[in-house]
């Protein structure tokens, strides 16, 4: 029986769920795994992905399925919620099915998105687990970012310090490094606004190099995009390797390399780099691994994960960030690419409010009371709002796969509502179901389920966006026009010059383009809802990570360290101090 969701409060049904969660080694006699594959943790436990990808490396990969959404509200629109309702709902028809999302950040977590386990009865357990530092590969990430730091600086303090037969002496070489032209900075995984811009090495001589720095959220940190993308730990250790730290003054790039701290980084790694083995409500399998942002990074769980998960389960779902211009851009055109893996069906997610808003609904804010529109029936409002569905749709038909628009329904949506948005989804190819996963779990999620088990069944024609041979600044104006609705890019002077400079180097040519920008709107700008016209896409700066080889545009005021709103979830959450049970997760 689903839990009472309208009554009780996600962490609540997690609680009541793990009372009858399944034990790490029953899933393992469930999923088929050898005893020596899966290394236990508590409650929860690590999956050693190498000698399960080892043992079934001759086996057929299962039906890949993505979930992606519409622009969402500030409050999002359940595609977690989505995609452990369409793992239940799978599970319901008998499906050997699982799927693999994103580790969520302490920043978010504790401020105002929460956690990103899904929620009522389509979420992930157990969530203390899930919500506060998993198995520690964020930490590990930390970790080995802060590490690369402090090789950097406390290198440029005894640079300044020595004379180059001092340093030899110290088996240093000099790398002559230009304190103006540091391209990392510090990782906290918290939104600390304060941290954004900081003054370091204030004091005597043996208190480090003076310089100006700055905090950067964890999960922004190029080691989080190299952990998403890896395909083992090889090709782990040898980007880790390759991650440009600083510049010399001469403008050659300063490797962790060239610091000799590439290895000590990846001893940090050496076990994240193994998927952790979470479960539904229902108790279906599901990896989490990775958890790179979206509108700053690439928004995706692991690759290694998704290998493991199509080996194992004729249905492996995953998730990517935010709509589908965000994302499922970047699962389409990057995370596909490297990972060479093929797409059945993506998913898009869309809510009645969600459509309302866009179609010009009053403000939706986190803390605040949802207005009235949206909890009444108004299919003039929703009818207006549609449009930025009908642009998902077809930003994913791109890609050679026809969608399963699933409408994550509310309570108040009525049948009049579900009506309109199916139409217009149909009206352009895509199957609709509706789905009351968070109200009933997989019994919730059937229409979904069959929905997608249909849609597995067609011939998919996939290809990408651009080919990789065309010139950078070719690609930006490619996505801009065609997945955003843009009428071209405006390259800020200093932008346009670096990017020009880095699509005409060898070196970089054949990176992947990365794009920056915020979730909350098609554009640049988060206020402007719907589908905007008549705009241009501005670029401000082009970010490089040469371990990742990706080269991001950052459009728009996009900060790589959130900030801490006045209402953050930290203030609801405790610990019962009889039981040590967190309260007021969600």
């Amino acid at each position: 029986m689903p839990y009472d969701a309208t009554k009780m409060a996600d962490w609540e049904i997690s609680g009541a769920a793990e009372e009858y969660m399944k034990s790490i080694w029953q899933l393992q006699d469930e999923m088929g795994l050898k005893e020596d594959e899966v290394i236990p943790s508590g409650r929860i436990g690590r999956l050693d992905f190498a000698k399960i990808l080892e043992r079934l490396a001759g086996k057929t990969n299962g039906n890949y399925i993505v979930v992606t959404a519409i622009t969402p509200t500030p409050l999002g629109e359940g595609k977690t919620t989505t995609t452990m309702g369409l793992i239940e709902g799978l599970g319901k028809r008998g499906k050997n099915v699982g799927g693999a999302i994103r580790q969520p950040s302490a920043g978010p977590t504790m401020n105002i998105k929460g956690s990103a386990a899904g929620g009522g009865n389509a979420q992930v357990i157990p969530l203390t687990e899930f919500s506060l530092g998993l198995t520690g590969d964020i930490s590990a990430i930390t970790n080995a970012h802060n590490l690369a730091m402090v090789a950097l600086t406390s290198r440029m303090q005894h640079e300044r310090n020595y004379s180059d037969k001092e340093l030899s002496i110290r088996r240093l070489r000099r790398l002559d490094i230009d304190p103006t032209n540091v391209q990392l900075g510090w990782a906290i995984d918290f939104c600390a606004q304060t941290l954004r811009s900081i003054i370091m090495g204030i004091g005597g001589k043996m208190d480090g190099f003076t310089m100006q720095s700055r905090f950067d959220i964890a999960v922004s940190s190029e080691v989080m995009a190299i952990l998403s993308i890896a395909k083992d730990f090889m090709d782990l250790r040898e980007r880790i390797g390759k991650i440009t730290v600083a510049h010399s003054r001469t403008g050659r790039p300063i490797t962790t390399e060239d610091l000799e701290v590439a290895g000590a980084m990846c001893a940090f790694l050496r076990e994240a780099i193994n998927p952790t083995l979470l479960q539904t409500v229902e108790g279906q399998p599901v990896m989490v691994h990775a958890g790179p942002f979206a509108n700053i990074a690439i928004g995706q769980s692991s690759i290694i994960a998704d290998r493991v998960g199509l080996k194992l389960f004729d249905y492996h779902i995953t998730e990517s960030g935010f709509a589908a211009d965000i994302g499922f851009e970047k699962f389409w055109n990057v995370k596909c690419r490297i990972s060479g893996l093929t797409p059945n069906v993506a998913v898009i997610t869309a809510t009645t409010r969600a459509l309302k808003m866009h179609g010009g609904g009053p403000r939706v804010a986190p803390g605040l009371p949802i207005p009235e529109e949206y909890r009444k029936e108004n299919l003039a409002l929703l009818e207006k709002g549609v449009p930025n569905l009908i642009h998902h749709i077809r930003t994913v038909k791109r890609s050679g796969m026809i969608p399963v628009v699933c409408i994550n329904s509310f309570s108040t949506d009525t049948k009049e509502e579900i009506g309109l948005i199916s139409r217009f989804a149909e009206s352009e190819g895509a199957r609709v179901a509706r789905s009351d996963h968070w109200l009933k779990g997989g019994e919730g999620a059937l229409e979904l389920a069959d929905a997608v088990i249909d849609a597995c069944e067609e011939t998919v024609d996939f290809r990408f966006l651009y080919p990789l041979d065309m010139p950078f600044m070719e690609r930006v104006e490619v996505i801009a026009k065609n997945v955003y609705g843009a009428d071209g890019v405006l390259w800020i002077p200093e932008a346009e010059e670096k990017a020009r400079r880095l699509q005409d180097d060898p070196e970089t040519r054949d990176y992947f383009t990365m794009m920056v920008k915020t979730h909350l709107s098609l554009s640049h700008k988060p206020e402007w809802k719907g589908v905007p016209a008549g705009w241009r896409l501005p670029v401000r700066d082009v970010l490089v990570y040469s371990g990742a080889k990706f080269l991001c545009p950052v459009t728009g005021a996009i900060s790589l360290m959130p900030g801490t709103s006045s209402d953050p979830a930290f203030r609801r959450i405790d610990v019962n101090v009889e039981s040590r049970k967190v309260t007021g997760l969600f």
